[in-house]
């Protein structure tokens, strides 16, 4: 069984600091989230940005910013900027993202609409084509995010097309969003025995299901996110004081369950990526 990639997804677009006040703003605190998840096995960084107020945004000038100081002290992470954004974003919005310099290794593609608690995440097939051509053209991988199962077949048909980039593909099952599919292991399974041969997926766990997916997706040979965009809390009860603590949970169970944790070259060879 290949090694455990940890993806950190350390701020997220939402999430605020008046639910759990160690929530980073600031490049400063963004960087402090990710050396701490870097520092504790991740080997992925998975990037939103906020203004200093906490505002999303997805200005590549502030990506261009904070990727710069979190590669001045994470020289080897993988940075996987997002072009969800926030949810209300215009599409060019968005995908502004993933105009740093240098290009993104990899970057998130949503693969479809959806509920996302009282909203609307709006991702329109146009929305998606137009995605998939900025990755082609720009050779970035993107991680597939799948919020629903048909969300799954609708990015196999428009790889299928020359839509999107095609295998090998990483997918991110995202379950567990109120409105989506739930956290189960049988919604697990379904996703990853629907995947083309050779492609690679992670599974995030939402709120309470961090950590109940995690193990899951650490026997099947799967990988794991976690980090303050999905979820706030160490166990039940207690905030995390930092997005290292939740990483390093993950390292303690894949030791129990004998999964090793892969580093980011590491990573870069599963994930059939070039470090830019």
């Amino acid at each position: 069984m290949e090694k455990l990639i940890i993806t950190a997804a350390i701020c997220g677009a939402e999430v605020t600091k008046e639910q759990n006040p160690n929530v980073p703003y600031t490049v400063e605190e963004i960087v402090r989230e990710a050396k701490s998840a870097v520092d504790a096995g991740a080997a992925i960084v998975h990037l939103h940005v906020r203004e200093d107020d906490g505002k999303p945004t997805q200005s590549h000038v502030r990506f261009q910013e904070c990727t710069e100081a979190i590669l001045k002290e994470c020289p080897n992470v993988i940075l996987i900027p997002s072009t969800g954004g926030a949810v209300g974003m215009t599409p060019d919005e968005r995908l502004d993202s993933t105009n740093t310099t240098p290009i993104p290794e990899m970057a998130t593609l949503d693969c479809g609409t959806c509920n996302f608690g009282d909203e609307i995440f709006d991702n329109t097939m146009p929305t998606m084509r137009a995605f998939g051509k900025r990755m082609i053209e720009k050779g970035i991988k993107p991680e597939y995010e799948c919020f629903e199962m048909g969300h799954l077949d609708t990015i196999l048909t428009m790889a299928r097309k020359g839509e999107v980039p095609g295998n090998p593909m990483q997918f991110n099952f995202v379950l567990g969003v109120p409105g989506c599919t739930p956290a189960t292991v049988d919604n697990l399974c379904w996703l990853v025995n629907k995947i083309p041969a050779g492609s690679t997926w992670t599974a995030t766990g939402i709120g309470r299901h961090a950590f109940t997916l995690a193990a899951p997706a650490i026997v099947m040979g799967g990988n794991v996110r976690v980090g303050f965009e999905d979820n706030l809390y160490l166990e039940r009860g207690v905030l995390a004081k930092s997005n290292g603590e939740l990483v390093d949970k993950v390292v303690r169970m894949a030791k129990l369950l004998g999964r090793q944790v892969a580093t980011s070259d590491e990573a870069r060879e599963i994930l059939s990526l070039k470090k830019r």
